[in-house]
């Protein structure tokens, strides 16, 4: 009972975000952009307002007369145009926001959190208790929400980039209004901050902070440490390697098992908590090299002088390839080694299971993205 009065907040707080967001994009992001007599959010242009531009199906001319030919090709024209913005428009407001918290970020974030606090756990019976599940929970709610306004953020502050290189996202499909995507990412924010503030520990706070802060200054001017290929790729292995890995695992140390050393000591002294920062701080590398790779058109146009624009899509491709080979063989390798001191068979079974699985998963990376 108690532990249900104590989440009482957090389910309070995720409903006015759905109602307050809902209120704010129901109307506006789903309305009909019109200028100057065209619709043209990235759509089929349609004759409105008396004026009639040309079309690769077929020209419109202005005369005293019209035939009654090109008047029904006009009214053809005009049919097809609105049912197809009509089809593109019509969209949900729950995967509107899917669409904008960009999935394989949300994903990412939703399984690190419990991965982390099952890490963290010092036997497996413990992960399988109530104080694991509220502490996930409180957890991974306000993370989600950081990672929309991340995410959101960015593309907020690249729709010229995003309509080279990303046309299909929310912004640049015309599907949200940058109005109403900056009221989203202010909501997000809030009460993801106010969250961890109310019922998280110090490990919490430091990935929601750390994270958010980073985050802003990757993209936000004056700062937009996105232009800048090494600071940008100093962020994203800050925030991936470093404060989500220790923050969350010291959170569900904090908050599950009452550990209350200090961050940064339990990041020094923990051999769990310090080895996966060095992997995701790796796997970060790739991260910032690979994620760059195919917008190099958009980069280009808006001087964002990112390692693919510098030094070439193929060699940053083949660099960060081998990176992540590499790094998966290593632990694969780290694993079957640790398979010698297994106590027991179980032990010794699941070490060589993870370590011969990630040796595949390395072959595989090699042998897909040749």
């Amino acid at each position: 009972m108690r532990f249900v009065i104590n989440l009482i907040p957090y389910l309070v707080a995720s409903s006015a975000f759905a109602a307050v967001v809902g209120a704010f994009t129901t109307t506006s992001s789903l309305k009909v952009q019109v200028g100057r007599g065209d619709i043209t959010r990235g759509f089929v242009k349609v004759p409105v307002l008396g004026s009639f531009p040309s079309s690769s199906k077929g020209k419109i001319a202005r005369s005293n007369s019209f035939t009654l030919m090109s008047s029904s090709v006009a009214t053809l024209d005009e049919s097809s145009s609105i049912e197809m913005e009509s089809k593109t428009n019509d969209i949900s407001f729950p995967l509107l926001i899917w669409k904008f918290s960009r999935p394989h970020t949300l994903i990412g974030s939703a399984v690190a959190v419990p991965a982390l606090h099952c890490l963290a756990a010092p036997h497996l019976s413990s992960i399988l208790s109530l104080t694991m599940f509220k502490s996930i929970i409180v957890s991974v709610i306000p993370a989600l929400l950081i990672n929309i306004y991340i995410t959101g953020l960015n593309q907020i502050t690249d729709v010229d980039i995003d309509r080279v290189n990303k046309p299909y996202l929310p912004i640049p499909a015309g599907q949200l209004a940058v109005p109403d995507a900056k009221k989203i990412v202010s909501v997000c924010l809030t009460v993801g901050l106010s969250l961890g503030l109310l019922m998280g520990t110090p490990g919490l706070n430091m990935a929601l902070w750390g994270s958010a802060i980073l985050g802003t200054i990757y993209s936000l001017p004056p700062f937009r440490l996105k232009r800048f290929p090494f600071l940008a790729a100093t962020c994203i292995v800050a925030v991936r390697g470093t404060i989500i890995n220790v923050g969350f695992f010291a959170h569900a140390q904090k908050f599950v098992f009452g550990n209350s050393s200090g961050i940064l000591k339990l990041f020094l002294s923990d051999r769990k908590c310090l080895l996966s920062s060095l992997f995701y701080g790796i796997f970060g590398i790739v991260i910032a090299l690979m994620k760059d790779v195919p917008d190099v058109e958009g980069d280009e146009k808006a001087n964002i002088r990112s390692f693919s624009v510098r030094v070439g899509q193929k060699k940053i491709f083949k660099g960060a390839r081998r990176t992540l080979s590499l790094l998966l063989f290593g632990y694969g390798a780290g694993f079957l080694n640790a398979g010698r001191s297994a106590s027991t068979f179980s032990v010794l079974a699941s070490r060589m299971i993870v370590g011969l699985s990630s040796i595949y998963f390395g072959v595989k990376a090699r042998e897909n993205s040749r």
